[in-house]
């Protein structure tokens, strides 16, 4: 069974991803964290259930000698919402039952968190990015036990993508703040409550 887990948003630097959503949300981010398996870096954003992480490639880190998540190598333009993550409990089964290309498992951790997420081998995810990146936890804790609140949550994540039918028949998740529209290209929109209003990234 999958559950929504978090949403990521790219940046060509850190800095620019966390400026983009400190001020179109109006709250300060946490910390995060490094990737070394796959040379990238990251800040957190607790939102209840779920977190949003601004992730880039980490200008320190050797080259990974592979494609990084989220299709990053080929990232550019400004900050924006370009993956989403679904949680899984058995993720040998989640991966058998999802679209081609989802990727293979990989271990992975940062301090105390332990994890197993779907890597595909091109860093692009089926569908061009649209389906999850599917993460399996094997710790109990999760990011969002120790992430501050500070009151933000999110109201709507809006996939849009050239064939919403497909996409919303692949997807084995059903979470009533997401929805998957017609887009000529792919794309990620999403509007959150925070303390100052609705506000969108």
């Amino acid at each position: 069974m999958l559950t929504f887990d978090h949403i990521a948003l790219s940046a060509a630097t850190l800095e620019e991803g966390v400026e983009r959503v400190e001020t179109a949300l109006g709250v300060k981010m946490a910390g995060g964290g490094k990737h070394a398996l796959m040379g990238t870096h990251n800040r957190l954003l607790g939102m209840g259930d779920l977190y949003l992480e601004v992730i880039a490639i980490d200008p320190e880190a050797p080259q990974p000698g592979q494609a990084r998540w989220f299709d990053l190598d080929r990232f550019a333009g400004p900050p924006r919402l370009t993956n989403w993550v679904a949680r899984s409990d058995d993720l040998a089964a989640d991966i058998a039952a999802s679209p081609r290309g989802v990727g293979r498992p990989v271990a992975l951790s940062r301090g105390d968190f332990f994890w197993r997420m779907a890597v595909p081998a091109s860093g692009v995810l089926p569908f061009a990015g649209a389906y999850p990146a599917l993460i399996q936890w094997l710790t109990p804790l999760h990011p969002t036990q120790l992430l501050p609140d500070v009151g933000v949550r999110l109201k709507k994540l809006v996939l849009h993508h050239p064939r919403p039918k497909m996409l919303r028949a692949a997807i084995a998740l059903h979470d009533p703040r997401l929805h998957i529209v017609f887009g000529r290209e792919k794309a990620l929109t999403a509007t959150f409550h925070t303390p100052h209003g609705d506000r969108s990234l």
